[in-house]
């Protein structure tokens, strides 16, 4: 019998979230730029299903209840993984201006 010896590696995970489609996309870019200027193994970014958010609102107060208007909000979502990071990736991440309205989750694993 064979025994394969596991790797363990690891894991830089980052789950990405805005409401624009090109604004997260430009973020994802210069996430990536940063992790390969420091010489690091990218996979990604992995587009995850956008979620949308339907809400139905009466257009007057209490009279035409048939009237109606429909508004929706989609949340566009990423996932970039960095494999074997060390201290001045995460560093660098960490002090990263990214615009208003990307919300960014690092996870270690």
């Amino acid at each position: 019998m064979a025994t394969k010896k596991k790797e363990t590696q690891d894991r830089l995970r980052l789950r990405i979230k805005a409401y624009d489609s090109k604004l997260i996309d430009t973020s994802c870019k210069q996430i990536v730029e940063t992790a390969k200027r420091h010489d690091a193994d990218v996979v990604g970014p992995t587009p995850l299903p956008t979620e949308f958010h339907k809400y139905t609102v009466n257009r007057s107060t209490f009279i035409d209840k048939d009237s109606r208007e429909q508004f929706e909000m989609r949340v566009h979502k990423r996932l970039i993984d960095i494999l074997n990071p060390n201290h001045g990736i995460i560093e660098s991440l960490s002090s990263l201006n990214l615009p208003a309205g990307v919300d960014i989750e690092i996870k270690m694993l």
